[in-house]
């Protein structure tokens, strides 16, 4: 069904086309849980600024409002990727071909085979959507072994804090989970192995770049990105406006950081 994009798709990589760049997390949402480390979190706070504004909540008040506020965070973006069209139907996260086959595709069109590329696309986001549930566990683990600093630094920290945090405890972890599903929802588009074929030659004539030079790699990749990118977007609602979250002490310590939010 993919011949003719392959042929294609050869010619083109040879005349040197430049590539274009309801989850249950243990109950944290109604029942976190405090450890001995939150008792220090008040050591050391600042007496301006955001760390001020809660110097009046108890550290276990202000971790379990965290740890509520992540779980919710987390639990949104998953479940939101994990069902179906939830890559391929969201703008924000859908991954399109790599650049060589988005300028294939672009030759297609007009001879009427636009459909070889559309199918590629759709195969490729539901690699996306049958692996992100991988992310839960991973997700899990960080918010449990956050330690006082991190959680210092999510609190007082930007829009998307929490989400660099979980992205600096998850990606690596996070790819090694995600690229086996990759493969076996790939292995049987043939076009992905002449791909990976073809791009290992365009790499060597520095007309690929590395990341770029495998199907599966670069589904891995744009997959972890779209994640990232929705759990940006529910930390930065949570922030906004604090009456969302679904914890009293989500939303008690979020609206100590933003006190002037209705």
């Amino acid at each position: 069904m993919f011949k003719p994009l392959m042929m294609v798709c050869q010619i083109t990589l040879m005349v040197g086309i430049l590539p274009a760049q309801a989850f249950d997390l243990g109950g944290l949402i109604d029942n976190p849980q405090v450890g001995t480390m939150e008792k220090s979190l008040l050591n050391g706070s600042p007496s301006t600024g955001h760390g001020a504004m809660l110097n009046g909540m108890s550290a276990g008040d202000q971790i379990g409002g965290l740890k509520q506020a992540l779980a919710q965070a987390a639990e949104s973006a998953v479940g939101s990727l994990a069902q179906v069209n939830g890559y391929l139907g969201n703008p924000a996260v859908r991954i399109p071909l790599p650049a060589p086959l988005q300028r294939v595709n672009e030759l297609l069109q007009p001879l009427g085979m636009g459909q070889y590329g559309d199918d590629l696309t759709t195969t490729i986001n539901r690699a996306a959507e049958a692996a992100v549930p991988e992310a839960k566990a991973l997700f899990m683990a960080a918010i449990q072994d956050m330690t006082v600093q991190d959680a210092k630094g999510i609190l007082t920290g930007g829009n998307d804090a929490a989400t660099q945090f979980f992205r600096s405890k998850t990606e690596i972890p996070l790819a090694e989970k995600f690229r086996p599903i990759v493969e076996q929802s790939m292995v049987k588009v043939q076009l992905a192995q002449k791909y990976n074929e073809f791009a290992a030659q365009g790499v060597k004539l520095g007309v690929i770049k590395p990341q770029d030079a495998n199907m599966n790699d670069y589904i891995t990749h744009k997959a972890l990105d779209g994640l990232y990118t929705m759990m940006a977007q529910q930390e930065k609602a949570i922030r906004a406006n604090p009456m969302q979250a679904t914890g009293a002490l989500a939303r008690k310590v979020f609206s100590a950081i933003h006190p002037n939010l209705p």
